[in-house]
C-alpha cells in the first residue's frame, strides 16, 4: 500500500488535501501520473494545509448558497452547440469545461469545470444528464441540450 495526498478530487477516493493509502500500482500508474495526487511525505504536511485553503477558497460559502444555485441549475435548461456529422454523431465529445462555459452562458450561474461530472461520455446530439457537486453533501442534475452547430 502506498501513501499519497490528493491533490483533485476523485469520486470515491476523496478531496483535495486528504491523504489516503491506496494500492502501489494505482498510486503508480494513475493517480501520480494524472496529476491527481503527490506522494505522501514528512514535508507534504505543509503541502496539505496550502491545498486545504485554497480548497476552502474555491468552495461556495455556505450551504444556502449551494442550495440556491441547485434550485437555479436544476430549473434551467442549458443548450450547448457543438460540431456534428449527419448522423448527429460529434466530432470528439463535450468537456467538462464546455458544460460549465454553456451553463454561465445560460445565465444560470457559475460552476467550476472540476466539479462536473459526466457519467459516459457524450458523444451524440440530444439531452444529456450531467451531475455537479456544488457542495459537499450537495449535487445538481442539469439537463444539458447537446445541438448540432450551424
Amino acid at each position: 500500500m502506498s501513501k499519497v495526498i490528493l491533490t483533485h478530487e476523485v469520486t470515491g477516493l476523496g478531496t483535495p488535501g486528504d491523504v489516503i493509502e491506496v494500492k502501489n500500482g494505482y498510486a503508480r500508474n494513475y493517480l501520480v501520473p494524472k496529476g491527481f495526487a503527490v506522494v505522501w511525505s514528512r514535508g507534504g504536511e505543509k503541502q496539505v494545509e496550502q491545498i486545504k485553503a485554497a480548497r476552502a477558497a474555491r468552495a461556495l460559502a455556505t450551504v444556502e448558497e449551494a442550495q440556491a444555485l441547485k434550485a437555479d441549475l436544476e430549473k434551467s435548461k442549458v443548450k450547448l452547440s457543438v460540431k456534428a456529422g449527419r448522423e448527429g454523431r460529434l466530432f470528439g465529445s463535450v468537456k467538462t469545461a464546455d458544460i460549465a462555459a454553456a451553463v454561465s452562458a445560460a445565465g444560470a450561474g457559475e460552476i467550476d469545470k472540476r466539479k462536473v461530472e459526466i457519467p459516459n461520455a457524450i458523444k451524440s446530439v440530444g439531452d444529456h444528464k450531467v451531475l455537479v457537486r456544488l457542495h459537499d453533501e450537495i449535487s445538481a442534475t442539469i439537463t444539458l441540450q447537446v445541438v448540432a452547430a450551424k
